[in-house]
C-alpha cells in the first residue's frame, strides 16, 4: 500500500484539481506465503488482478515494485514511467550477527529469493539457507521467534515502511548483485491511454530509467523470471552506463558473470549485449538446466 500512497500523494501536489483514489488490492502473490515464488507461478501473480481492474475499467494505473513486475508486458499494458530509486541493495537483518562475515558454520539464513540463494551459496558456502516467506511483518517475526540466525530482504522495502533500523549492513554489489529494477517503482498503464501516460510522465526519473531499462532487458534476453537466479545493477558512471550482471544455478554450481558500458541512450542495447556476453560464457548450459 506504502507505493500507492507515495504515487497518490505526488500525483496530488501536481494535479491539486483531481481526486486521486487508491483502489485497495490483494494480489495472489500477497496471498500465497507458504511456498516460494519460484514454486508458485512467479512475478505474474504480483500483478495479474491489478491488470484485471484495469481492463474492466475499475482503476486507471496500477504501481508496482518494479522487481515484481514480469520481463514482458503483457499485451494491452504498457510500463509508462519508472521512478527515482530508493536504495537498490539487499539488507543483511540479524538480532546477533553484525554482517554475512560474522555468522558461524551452520547458521541458518532466510532468502525469499533464488537469487539471493545462489549468491550465499557461492560466496558462503558455509551457512544453511532456508526459504522465507509471508509478508514483511512475518518475515521479521520469523527471525525474532529464532527460526533464523539472518534473513535478507530488500533494504528499499525496509526503509519505506520505516524499519530502516532492522538493517544491520547493507549488502554492496560485489556481496549481493540486486535484481533488475530493485528499489525501483513502475507504473503501468492500459496501452493507448496516451492522456494518462502524459498525465503520470512528471513522476519519471530519466537516470533510474535507462538504468533499469538496460537491468531489464539483460534479464528479458536470458528469459528472467523468479525460477532463474539472476541479478543485473545498472549506474550511471561519468556519463557512462555501466551495467554489471550474472546468471546462476540455485546450486551455484555453475555461474557466470559479466559487465558492460554504454552511452544511456542504448540503454536496453546494453542489456541484450550483456545477456549475449553471457551466453558466450555458458549462460545457455544454466537456463537449460533450470527448466529439466
Amino acid at each position: 500500500m506504502w507505493q500507492a500512497e507515495f504515487v497518490q500523494s505526488r500525483l496530488r501536489a501536481l494535479y491539486p484539481q483531481c481526486v486521486v483514489e487508491i483502489l485497495g488490492m490483494t494480489t495472489r502473490g500477497d496471498q500465497i506465503l507458504d511456498r516460494p515464488l519460484s514454486q508458485i507461478g512467479g512475478k505474474g501473480l504480483f500483478i495479474k488482478e491489478l491488470e484485471t481492474a484495469m481492463q474492466e475499467g475499475r482503476a486507471d494505473l496500477a504501481v508496482h515494485s518494479l522487481k515484481d513486475v514480469p520481463m514482458e508486458m503483457p499485451e494491452g499494458f504498457s510500463l509508462s514511467v519508472i521512478t527515482a530509486r530508493e536504495t537498490p541493495f539487499d539488507a543483511f537483518v540479524s538480532n546477533k550477527y553484525a554482517g554475512l562475515e560474522a555468522l558461524p558454520v551452520g547458521a541458518v539464513v532466510g532468502t525469499s529469493s533464488l537469487r539471493r540463494e545462489a549468491i550465499l551459496r557461492a560466496k558462503y558456502p558455509f551457512l544453511k539457507i532456508e526459504p522465507l516467506r509471508g509478508n514483511l511483518d512475518t518475515r521479521l517475526r520469523k527471525l525474532d521467534e529464532g527460526q533464523y540466525d539472518a534473513i535478507i530482504l530488500a533494504a528499499a522495502g525496509l526503509i519505506r515502511l520505516g524499519l530502516k533500523e532492522r538493517i544491520r549492513m547493507l549488502l554492496t554489489p560485489e556481496q549481493s548483485l540486486p535484481a533488475p529494477g530493485q528499489g525501483a517503482l513502475g507504473i503501468e498503464i492500459p496501452a493507448g491511454r496516451d492522456e494518462l501516460a502524459a498525465w503520470v510522465a512528471p513522476l519519471g526519473d530519466p537516470q533510474t530509467t535507462h538504468c533499469v531499462r538496460a537491468e531489464r532487458a539483460f534479464s528479458r534476453a536470458l528469459g528472467g523470471s523468479c525460477q532463474v537466479p539472476l541479478g543485473a545493477y545498472a549506474v550511471l558512471d561519468k556519463g557512462e552506463l555501466w551495467l554489471r550482471g550474472f546468471v546462476a544455478t540455485p546450486d551455484a554450481g555453475q555461474m557466470v558473470c559479466g559487465e558492460q558500458r554504454g552511452t544511456p541512450a542504448d540503454d536496453e542495447a546494453l542489456g541484450q549485449a550483456l545477456a549475449q556476453q553471457l551466453r558466450e560464457q555458458g549462460a545457455d548450459n544454466i537456463l537449460r538446466s533450470l527448466v529439466r
